[in-house]
């Protein structure tokens, strides 16, 4: 990645084709944004505060730059971004396009639709009975693609490198995790630019693995390190 601007590196993650957008706008500078329970929005963004989605609720793209993006049970959502911070989807959340974050880890739980690719630089990805249309990337995160989970696309961890290091707030020289869970599949292939743990359900089905040496575990947890 270039040596760019975090607002700049926003708009570079966040495609302008949001899912649910027949509702109003909310943008701020400075401050947070609710997307009320049961209620329509458009476009989300904010630069310095958090995003919540309230079950039920449905909007369009949401973006912060500095804050995380939280989401309850049943919302309907665009792409999902934040340069630092977290994003933690409920169940059944329905993203129509990419979820991507920086400096943060990434949570979708059971029932989750994600239409596009979920990334992050520094954090983790955990998905739990959800389908990713497009790839999981990461540079120095663990990774768990969970019980019943689908990958369409490709799974990689990138090889860290000098120009990762304007974002590389708090990123970790260990090893990272890579978890294939009881049923998961990941039907691209995946691509390991640096070592890592890889461990695979004997339940679970994978493409061509590139870089690593998967471990096949048989119970519901994989092994220790």
């Amino acid at each position: 990645m270039p040596r760019i601007a975090p607002a700049i590196a926003l708009s570079l993650l966040l495609a302008a084709s949001p899912a649910f957008a027949d509702g109003e706008d909310i943008s701020k500078v400075n401050g947070s944004i609710t997307a009320e329970s049961g209620q329509q929005y458009g476009e989300l963004s904010t630069v310095n505060g958090s995003i919540r989605l309230q079950a039920g609720s449905r909007a369009g793209d949401a973006d912060t730059v500095n804050g995380s993006i939280r989401g309850d049970d049943d919302v309907e959502a665009g792409s999902l971004g934040t340069v630092n911070g977290s994003i933690r989807m409920g169940s059944r959340a329905r993203i129509g396009g990419n979820v991507e974050t920086v400096n943060g880890s990434i949570f979708v739980d059971r029932g989750g639709t994600v239409d596009g690719n979920v990334k992050t630089v520094n954090g983790a990805i955990g998905l739990v009975a959800t389908a990713v249309a497009g790839n999981v990337e990461t540079v120095s995160g663990d990774v768990t693609v969970g019980i019943g989970s689908r990958v369409g696309g490709d799974l990689k961890i990138s090889k860290p490198s000098s120009t990762w290091l304007p974002f590389s707030i708090g990123s970790s020289r260990r090893a990272p995790r890579v978890i294939i869970g009881p049923d998961a599949v990941v039907e691209g292939q995946l691509v390991f630019e640096r070592e890592v743990a890889l461990y695979v359900h004997e339940s679970a089905r994978i493409g061509a693995v590139t870089g690593a040496t998967a471990v096949p575990y048989s119970g519901p947890r994989a092994p220790a390190d």
